[in-house]
């Protein structure tokens, strides 16, 4: 869907709210409270959710999933080990799960990802490869893919985390072999596979002004600059309460937005040091209604992801030991008081 469609749904969805009318993607019921999805509809935003594969057999789960969502996010199916798994040989069974799952649920797919230095299948890590070769590797997987699911998905991550914290250029294989221009090959043959599907640059710790989002700044100046089919850059988000809220975020959502890209929190979630206490929580339901605020705040900032929306299926313990809660539902698929916040922060009064 293209920003004036969100915008145009958006509208119509205040409209028929405002007249009492049903809507949403499982019509608005009036003995329930609209959907985290009905909500942002009204502002012509998305809010969605990550899911990945093995969870999918939890029934509980998937109707909150299914119903609470209007953009769904594959954590890990539609990545390079998963789909190419051996060379020229490609498996869809992961990614075309979620993206019938999203379709029979009436939802949007924020396709992820592409080109990224993690979860590489070994034929392509265990040698070494000449500039040509690779070149060649990186465009059929792109475009193979690409064209797998063209029509099916609302956008692509692209590229992912391709900058280190200081603004350079992080040394993965596809660096190290291609150079930076890499990044602008891999989206002008997205573009090429899908000319309607969004193109985004996707990484953490850019939620703030600094270094690494200033290299994303000076990337897309000069991607837009060289006419490369870039629309937009996606901030992951995933915080953390002992860091301390990205204070900046809304004026560099709106400094990428003047160059005329479109915006996204794409990974959202805001882990504490464990145990969970009501002060953290209410902390958290508050850095959850501020990111929520800054994005209604700037134009081009077209939705809200949450990586997965219960702490029964977070990553952060596995990645983070002792930290976790991270998510607006717990682990027994209960909302906490970030679900709450969300709801306030998108316009829910009663």
């Amino acid at each position: 869907m293209s920003r004036t469609r969100l915008r145009l749904a958006g509208a119509l969805a205040a409209v028929l709210v405002a007249a009492g009318v049903a809507t949403g993607p499982a019509a608005q019921a009036h003995d329930r409270p609209p959907t985290l999805a009905e909500l942002a509809q009204r502002h012509g935003r998305y809010f969605g959710s990550a899911t990945d594969n093995p969870e999918l057999t939890d029934t509980a789960y998937t109707k909150l999933l299914g119903t609470e969502f209007d953009m769904i996010t594959p954590g890990n199916g539609m990545k390079w080990y998963a789909t190419e798994p051996q060379q020229g040989v490609f498996d869809w069974t992961n990614g075309d799960q979620i993206v019938n799952l999203a379709r029979r649920n009436h939802q949007q797919v924020r396709a992820h990802t592409l080109v990224w230095h993690s979860q590489l299948p070994d034929w392509l890590t265990s040698r070494d490869w000449t500039a040509a070769e690779l070149r060649a590797v990186l465009k059929k997987h792109i475009q193979t893919e690409v064209r797998h699911y063209r029509g099916k998905v609302y956008s692509w991550d692209v590229v992912n985390e391709a900058f280190n914290e200081d603004g350079s250029y992080r040394e993965t294989l596809w660096y190290r072999t291609l150079g930076p221009g890499y990044i602008a090959d891999a989206l002008r043959w997205a573009h090429q596979a899908d000319p309607h599907a969004r193109l985004y640059l996707n990484d953490y710790n850019i939620e703030g002004l600094g270094a690494k989002s200033d290299a994303y700044y000076a990337l897309a100046q000069q991607l837009t600059a060289e006419g490369v089919p870039l629309d937009g850059i996606g901030f992951q988000a995933h915080l953390a309460l002992q860091y301390g809220y990205p204070a900046t975020l809304e004026d560099n959502l709106r400094r990428f937005s003047r160059l005329g890209l479109d915006t996204a929190l794409t990974e959202v979630d805001v882990r504490m040091q464990l145990p969970a206490t009501d002060e953290k929580l209410a902390e958290q339901a508050a850095w959850y209604a501020d990111l929520t605020k800054a994005c209604l705040a700037v134009r081009h900032c077209v939705g809200i992801t949450v990586w997965d929306y219960t702490d029964k299926y977070s990553w952060i313990p596995a990645f983070f030991p002792g930290e976790g809660a991270a998510l607006p539902w717990d682990e027994q698929l209960a909302p906490k008081p970030a679900y709450f916040a969300l709801r306030t922060a998108l316009g829910y009064t009663q």
